[in-house]
């Protein structure tokens, strides 16, 4: 069965929808692209950090004596090229700068910049001895900075040195780095983006008298503890947030409805929802329908997701395509295939989100011919398929072979049996095989993504053809034309980024 043609109009979403009009949201960057960086001759460069490397236990003299005599030019691109050499390796970084400060460089002085990455190097290196010193140079010298203090809290707390945590913003305040409930929350929100909330939070309450928290501190812990999926914790943070008097942003309803929906506690996700229409109604915007609607018909409860629907538009909130793409798939996992045509068919400007929607609700139906006619009609319109469209589709033409999951044993078993074919023998690797399977080993799941990393260069251009032409022979077309446009469009990067390629 093809996919119908996308030519009706409007007027066929009314009889399912009440009269609401769909459009595509879009938003543009119009940020300037940053100067590019002084350059850097490699030779010298290369030359420095072999000598940094095999001269980084030597005496200063016989160090400085060979740097010397490199000839280069010190500048702080060079500084930073060579940070980016060594970076879980403090030694040659660290007696780099004190070459630099011990020998005559007057024309190079170092800024926040460049002595932020020497102390990243050496945090990640775990030198914290080091790493303190260095800090209070720094504080010394006017050069701590915002990126200072996430860069000095990331390593402490991931080195469980929480109360060097607390008394490193007591030490820079001497330093004339103020109390800064701005700085704290950029502090705490790379830290539970680095799923470090715990320290998070001992950071915040230990500084509780020296910086009061605010509703953006609390929400980030929140959010923290709901990325590690401590929700107990992240209702405690959330009481304690509106004890204060502390109103929850739209983030924090959205980030909690979101984690309870993904531990597949829907009626804990819709009680917040429903807090939020008695509480925030007028704050309730597309991105939080298009949440709860989501994980609606991912659960199939369509009914309640066009009443959500029809909220939304009554409201005058236009739904843009991610939201009418789970709508489609809902539509299709309760099999009404024909609504499902109606609602893709009657929008005007269709992006990747609603080919997704028919191309996996189809894939659930078992309907994989069907769903590759959807990827065609998708490319003769000009919207060009993603790597995740790929791997639906072939996981529905050939399926999810084997289960998840490592096995020592059959990792083996793959090596020894790859070992005897490039060796000759396929009879022996045939037995061995039978016998295994006899023996009732679960086969690995085939990694579609793997296979088709793998063979994304230019060799895999052309055995990516020789595959279309074979499955084309066999009768496979569906599976032949996913494999040829993979190779003319995917396989190589040069190759995705040339829009140029004929469907």
């Amino acid at each position: 069965m093809l996919i119908r043609r996308f030519s009706l109009t409007t007027a066929a979403l009314d009889s399912i929808f009440r009269h609401h009009h769909l459009r595509l949201l879009t938003t543009e960057s119009n940020q300037p692209l940053p100067p590019p960086p002084s350059p850097v001759n490699p030779d010298h460069l290369l030359r420095v950090c072999t000598i940094l490397y095999q001269q980084q236990y030597s005496e200063d003299s016989r160090l400085h004596s060979k740097l010397s005599s490199c000839g280069f030019h010190i500048t702080h691109e060079f500084f930073l090229q060579v940070c980016n050499k060594f970076p879980y390796s403090w030694r040659p970084v660290y007696r780099f700068f004190q070459y630099i400060q011990q020998t005559a460089h007057s024309q190079f002085a170092h800024t926040s910049v460049s002595f932020n990455k020497m102390l990243d190097v050496i945090g990640k290196s775990r030198n914290l001895d080091l790493f303190w010193d260095t800090v209070q140079e720094m504080g010394n010298l006017g050069l701590v900075n915002d990126k200072t203090f996430i860069i000095v809290l990331k390593t402490l707390a991931a080195a469980r040195e929480l109360k060097k945590c607390v008394q490193f913003f007591h030490l820079m305040n001497g330093y004339r780095c103020e109390y800064s409930v701005e700085r704290l929350n950029k502090v705490v929100e790379s830290l539970c983006r680095s799923k470090l909330v715990e320290e998070a939070k001992f950071v915040v309450m230990k500084l509780k008298e020296c910086i009061k928290p605010s509703g953006v501190t609390y929400g980030l812990l929140v959010k923290g503890f709901c990325d590690v999926g401590d929700m107990i914790e992240a209702s405690k943070l959330w009481n304690l947030m509106v004890d204060e008097g502390f109103e929850p942003g739209i983030d924090v309803f959205e980030k909690m409805m979101e984690t309870f929906f993904k531990r597949n506690e829907y009626d804990e996700a819709m009680k917040v929802f429903q807090t939020m229409r008695v509480k925030r109604m007028d704050d309730l915007g597309l991105s939080t329908y298009r949440l709860v609607m989501d994980w609606m018909c991912k659960r199939g409860k369509i009914a309640q997701a066009k009443m959500m629907f029809d909220e939304m538009s009554k409201r005058g909130i236009e739904a843009d395509n991610l939201t009418i793409g789970s709508l489609i798939y809902g539509l299709l996992a309760r099999g009404r295939v024909n609504e499902a045509y109606i609602v893709a068919e009657s929008i005007d400007r269709p992006d990747i989100s609603v080919y997704h929607g028919l191309i996996k609700g189809l894939l659930r139906l078992r309907r994989a011919s069907e769903a590759t006619q959807v990827f065609r009609e998708m490319i003769k319109r000009g919207c060009e398929p993603t790597m995740h469209t790929y791997i639906m589709l072939l996981q529905g033409h050939l399926g999810k072979r084997g289960r998840k999951g490592r096995d020592p044993l059959v990792n083996f078993d793959t090596i020894f049996v790859g070992g005897l074919v490039k060796a000759g023998k396929s009879l022996e690797a045939t037995k061995y095989v039978e016998r295994t399977m006899k023996g009732g080993l679960e086969v690995p799941r085939f990694d579609y993504n793997k296979f088709l990393h793998y063979h994304s260069n230019e060799e895999g251009v052309i055995m990516f053809e020789e595959i279309g032409k074979k499955l084309r022979e066999a009768g496979l077309v569906d599976l032949a034309d996913i494999f040829e446009r993979y190779g003319k469009k995917m396989a190589t990067r040069e190759r995705r980024r040339n829009g140029e390629v004929e469907p």
